[in-house]
């Protein structure tokens, strides 16, 4: 007889516990409701965690792999769940040795995850939704529209998948939430996710200090991720005025620079961190000495280092990148007024891989 499952953590929608008839991904379920799950099969809860242990530590894909459940509880297991990951569809690779992953999901929808060489080990850079719905006008993803929100098991199976297959030359450490997608319009799932990505009994023992997640600056979920992840955190602001902003990225209509600069400067950081705010430079439109010079008044308040991305290319956008001599003169302004300031030339362009350029192509 079947057992009794609760709904995976990151569902909002409150609902009576149901007898489950289809298949769950185990991936979406957290560790509490694995817990829950061996408990209510009279089960002692401490399963979860050798599951878990087989699945993000071993890579284990099936629940036949797991010698140290009794034959029973795999046979349980193996009727009640699934263990699947994103399928990868297609790799390309760039001349700077970035790879750019298409993964195609359980229901046909594609998204990508872009593994970056460092010198010292791999960053990974994962979707958090299919499509995205804020209509950023320099970001090619914004051009999908929203398709739907990734699950926790579908944003963990980017990692699993990749890592299996990350050349043994380094290692894979840090994770950025920059793919496809508003991950704070999707926090419940990305939160689930980075739970069990910090698990370091359980989990894949990532640090949260080597974990980052970028928004374009939804104010009210900001002040949620610093109270419970305590991760790294990347602001895109991309422009010093609410005119240019509005134009620029719709969200700012609802949360505007002041709402967004306070907000950076109430999260909560450990000592020593700071806030990356991500500034896209873009010819004509965010580039002039006058934009670095608000820039760094804007950032008086807040603990932030600074990344200038000058423009990627995409078809469909007008929009083109500057001169280099008006990116070492912006950079150049905002150093002067001693903040840390890195150009980031995006790596993985030559197969679109870019920042700004995924569209699950």
């Amino acid at each position: 007889m079947p057992l009794i499952l609760g709904k995976p953590f990151y569902i909002d929608t409150i609902t009576e516990m149901t007898i489950q008839t289809e298949k769950k991904e185990i991936t979406d379920f957290s560790i509490g409701d694995l817990e829950d799950w061996f408990e209510s099969g009279n089960m002692k809860s401490f399963r979860a965690g050798q599951v878990m242990r087989w699945i993000f530590l071993r890579g284990a894909t099936s629940f036949d792999e797991m010698t140290d459940l009794a034959k029973d509880v795999r046979a349980l297991l193996s009727e009640t769940f699934t263990i699947t990951r994103p399928a990868v569809a297609d790799i390309l690779k760039a001349d700077d040795g970035t790879r750019k992953y298409l993964f195609c999901l359980s229901d046909g929808n594609k998204i990508e995850s872009v593994l970056i060489p460092e010198k010292d080990h791999y960053t990974l850079c994962i979707s958090s939704q299919i499509g995205c719905a804020m209509g950023c006008r320099f970001c090619m993803t914004a051009t999908m529209g929203l398709i739907r929100n990734l699950t926790p098991g579908e944003i963990l199976g980017q990692v699993l998948a990749i890592r299996d297959e990350t050349p043994q030359d380094m290692r894979l450490s840090n994770i950025v939430f920059m793919g496809m997608g508003e991950p704070l319009a999707n926090i419940n799932a990305v939160i689930s996710a980075m739970d069990v990505m910090t698990d370091g009994n359980r989990g894949l023992k990532l640090s949260r200090r080597k974990i980052t997640v970028s928004t374009c600056g939804l104010v009210p979920m900001m002040e949620r991720l610093g109270k419970t992840s305590k991760v790294g955190l990347a602001v895109s602001l991309n422009a010093t005025d609410n005119a240019t902003r509005d134009m620029l990225m719709p969200v700012n209509q609802k949360y505007p620079i002041e709402q967004l600069m306070d907000a950076c400067a109430r999260y909560p950081l450990a000592p020593r961190d700071k806030i990356t705010i991500e500034y896209i430079l873009i010819k004509g439109v965010n580039d002039s000495e006058k934009d670095a010079v608000r820039l760094a008044g804007l950032l008086a308040p807040i603990s932030a280092k600074v990344n200038l991305i000058p423009f990627n290319a995409h078809k469909g956008s007008d929009f083109k990148r500057p001169d280099r001599k008006i990116i070492d003169r912006f950079q150049s302004i905002l150093v002067e007024r001693n903040y840390t300031a890195i150009i980031r030339w995006s790596k993985g362009a030559d197969i679109g891989a870019a920042c700004g350029q995924l569209a699950g192509a």
